[in-house]
């Protein structure tokens, strides 16, 4: 059979199974036996059916379990179960693979198969498929399992390329929560926005772009609230504070987060807390744990006070098996980061109260809070005395002095409708795990805080539509339904008996489709895609496991805009490396699936501008990838450290060569200016899947400022605007056009002189900007490959293309 190329929309529905042999099943059963299983407390997870569908080698859907002791099940299994599959595949043929679940692994009962070319253009596909044994020959009773398939291609999509076009896009569909209209967005770069910072970007209507202060609003509403506060992070340390800039005092600024928190409950505002509980956070290790959380220490500095903070594990869904379990309790994460208070109405009426929701990556923690500046040494004194973090080179300390690490991060502020979304999501999640039943009764206290309503008029030229979309299964949030055909209703992705929101992915996928001119993207981590990989090594791609699509649907899009003749670009800004020792092999082993996903794009690229004979062109004119760093002359007054690193240490080569790379936490994808999605998930299977990390984040436009005759220079597009003011130190006319080719050519240009100057052996003056060119380089062919200077990163022996080490699985890297 033929491979082509599946992208679109994929609707499958699995009837059932017709004449399954008892005899068969039988067997297959009792190569365990359940009771053994049930006395081992395995009984809620004793053998059952389930089926699975894969495009050649990758899993796209999977049916919920059935239990086979049902008379009904055994013989004639039915689970009418439909699916809405995402397709960037190449592949020959559909698989429908029926399989036996236990709690110690699965048993496979047969396969049947169907063409690819038979649903190529969209003709609906409804038979019943023979089940064909592991030789191919047909299972004891020749079964065939019922299906219906229908496929519709990428550019019968309404908004394909076309950008959102009308004000009256109706958001994402099948997804938990719905667009709203009638928000007000607050976006956020960095923890902070000194005053000095001041950016000239005009906007539609005349007025300037300006930007805002995180931590300070964030405090603001801590302070205020009146009723209730609830928090989720990966982190939360109490002996932050959030104000921290000596020019801008306010009462209360230097009361560090655990005393205010503390303050607000004696004040009678109910206090909760969802904070990861990381398991390697345990009296016989590390107290902080391995990625010092500081979980323990929060939990404990709350201990007989009013506020009511609650450790999570990353529970698993109860249809996990055993093993299964284990992986997600001890390898994921609780990794959505919010704040939602009540506030007092827009008019400023303090006695009714409405929600405000705060979204995106920034924990409340130590070593986030951060200004465009991004200072090495200079603050070592001030602002980061008392906060000096650097994870990436052993034994670094405050008394050893700098480089510290700064950081790059985006939040923002959710009003309005979508507001209230983010609050059921904590609400889910308090039900599930948090024990006793303290949150507020909202609903009846209508009288104080007014239901889900507009905080902008619908004539407002600055009003939102925003969407609520999510990473999380039914392991960590309560009342998602039981039944696959409610599940797919509520917009929920039903497979083996765990329920999955895995909207985010969805709302990427969405977007970048809709891509007309540009996208821009800021992650700290960015592989996937893996079933599309290139490898010519010994890595079998298929058993990487990194399924998501972003990474294919941006080489796809850009493919698209080539052949059609158009012009398109994609900006995408990375951390030099993972945070942690580049030396590890975790953090090689990420580099490289990294540069294997930069490799699958720019091969995609290569070979369409050959084939639309345009040799000569370069890759990195469609697709280009960049890092933040930082070099500092030093100064007369800055912090002289008490000791020195050791002798020919990383970290002791970056303090003498005083450089150091600005780490890029952010979550965000802008694209055309109109549109953006920003929250706590980053670009790889854990935030993507929807069943490993858990995930929040955000989508919206503002209906007045789209690109339909003109370009869009809305509040989107002012962000846009300030982020690369703040990474190239510069504002140009040619930034107001980042489609054009001009653009992208003077960005490359200004990131490959940054990184010269970053690397150079003398330094004259401080780096003129923070944007650098990632270093990697493309061939004739698209394989991504060292630069001929640069095989590791500056002041380190670590291969910048990474390399996989076999003892970590793959699941935890990607």
């Amino acid at each position: 059979m033929t491979q082509v190329l599946l992208h679109g929309v994929l609707h499958a529905t699995i009837y059932d199974i017709d004449h399954l042999h008892r005899e068969l099943l039988s067997n297959i059963f009792h190569k365990v036996v359940e009771g053994i299983e049930e006395a081992a407390g395995f009984k809620k997870t004793a053998s059952r059916l389930y089926a699975t569908i894969d495009l050649e080698k990758t899993r796209v859907g999977r049916t919920r379990l059935l239990d086979h002791r049902d008379s009904s099940s055994s013989s004639n299994p039915q689970w009418n179960e439909s699916f809405h599959i995402y397709c960037a595949h190449v592949a020959s043929k559909l698989v429908f693979t029926i399989k036996v679940d236990n709690p110690i692994g699965t048993e496979l009962i047969g396969s049947a198969y169907t063409p690819v070319d038979q649903i190529l253009h969209g003709n609906v596909v409804d038979r019943n498929l023979e089940i064909l044994n592991h030789n191919h020959q047909p299972i004891h009773g020749a079964s065939k399992i019922h299906v219906k398939l229908q496929f519709y291609h990428v550019t019968r999509e309404r908004c394909w390329s076309r950008g959102l076009k009308t004000p009256d896009f109706p958001g994402v569909p099948y997804t938990f929560f719905p667009q709203r209209k009638g928000c007000k967005v607050t976006l956020y770069q960095d923890a902070h926005v000194a005053d000095s910072f001041t950016p000239k970007i005009l906007l539609s209507g005349g007025g300037h772009y300006k930007p805002q202060r995180c931590w300070e609003d964030i405090f603001d509403a801590l302070s205020n609230a009146k009723h209730l506060i609830y928090i989720t992070g990966w982190s939360v340390f109490t002996k932050i504070t959030l104000v921290r800039d000596v020019t801008r005092p306010k009462l209360g600024g230097d009361t560090n987060l655990g005393d205010l928190l503390k303050r607000k409950a004696e004040e009678g505002v109910v206090v909760l807390m969802l904070v990861w509980d990381d398991r390697t956070s345990h009296k016989l290790l590390k107290k902080d744990g391995l990625l010092a959380t500081h979980d323990e220490d929060t939990r404990n500095y709350f201990v007989n006070s009013k506020v009511h903070c609650v450790l999570c594990p990353r529970n698993p869904d109860d249809g996990r098996s055993i093993i299964q379990g284990m992986e997600i309790n001890t390898m994921f994460t609780h990794h959505q980061k919010m704040v939602v208070v009540d506030h007092k109405m827009p008019n400023g009426d303090e006695t009714r109260r409405r929600m405000v929701s705060f979204v995106g990556g920034i924990d409340l923690c130590d070593g986030r809070y951060d200004t465009q500046d991004h200072s090495l040494f200079r603050t070592l004194s001030t602002t980061h005395r008392e906060d000096f973090h650097q994870a990436n080179y052993k034994g670094a300390t405050i008394t050893k002095g700098g480089p510290r690490e700064p950081w790059h991060d985006i939040h923002c502020k959710v009003e309005g409708p979508a507001a209230w979304d983010v609050v059921y999501n904590f609400e889910q999640r308090w039900r599930k795990q948090g024990g006793e039943d303290l949150l507020v009764p909202l609903q009846g206290m209508n009288d104080i805080i007014i239901p889900p309503s507009y905080v902008m008029f619908p004539d407002d030229h600055e009003t939102w539509n925003v969407q609520v979309f999510r990473s999380i299964d039914g392991g960590a949030a309560f009342g998602f339904p039981e039944s696959p055909e409610d599940a797919v209703r509520s917009g929920l992705v039903s497979g083996k008996d765990n329920i999955i929101d895995r909207s985010i992915q969805d709302a990427y996928i969405h977007a970048i489709r809709r891509a007309d001119t540009f996208i821009y993207i800021e992650n700290q981590y960015f592989l996937g895609s893996s079933f599309s990989w290139y490898s010519n090594d010994h890595i079998k791609d298929h058993d990487v496991g990194a399924l998501h699509l972003i990474p294919k649907e941006l080489s796809l899009k850009i493919v698209s805009k080539i052949e059609a003749g158009e012009a398109f670009r994609v900006y995408i800004v990375i951390p030099m490396w993972p945070e942690g020792y580049p030396v590890s092999a975790a953090v090689q082993t990420i580099l490289n699936w990294q540069k294997r996903t930069m490799e699958m794009m720019y091969i995609d690229i290569v070979q369409a501008l050959k084939a639309k004979g345009l040799m000569e062109v370069n890759p990195k004119e469609y697709l280009t990838f960049f890092c933040l760093g930082n070099r500092e002359t030093k100064q007369s007054g800055e912090y002289e450290p008490l000791e020195k690193p050791e002798v020919d240490s990383y970290y002791r080569r970056a303090q003498e060569s005083r450089r150091g790379m600005i780490y890029v936490h952010s979550k965000m994808m802008i694209v055309d200016d109109e549109y953006i999605i920003l929250g706590s998930a980053n670009i790889n299977q854990r935030s993507m899947d929807g069943g490993r990390d858990s995930e929040i984040a955000m989508g919206g436009y503002q209906p007045y400022h789209l690109s339909c005759k003109k370009p869009a220079r809305g509040t989107i597009h002012g962000f846009r605007m300030s982020l690369w003011y703040e990474h190239l130190g510069l504002m140009d006319d040619k930034l107001y056009h980042p489609e054009s080719l001009e653009c992208i050519q003077m960005v490359n240009q200004i990131a490959e002189r940054n990184w010269q100057l970053y690397i150079s052996k003398s330094m004259e003056g401080d780096l003129p900007g923070h944007l650098l060119s990632y270093p990697l380089g493309v061939s004739s062919d698209g394989r991504v490959v060292e630069l001929h200077a640069t095989h590791h990163f500056p002041d380190t022996k670590a291969k910048v293309v990474g390399a996989v080490a076999e003892l970590y699985p793959s699941i935890l890297t990607t």
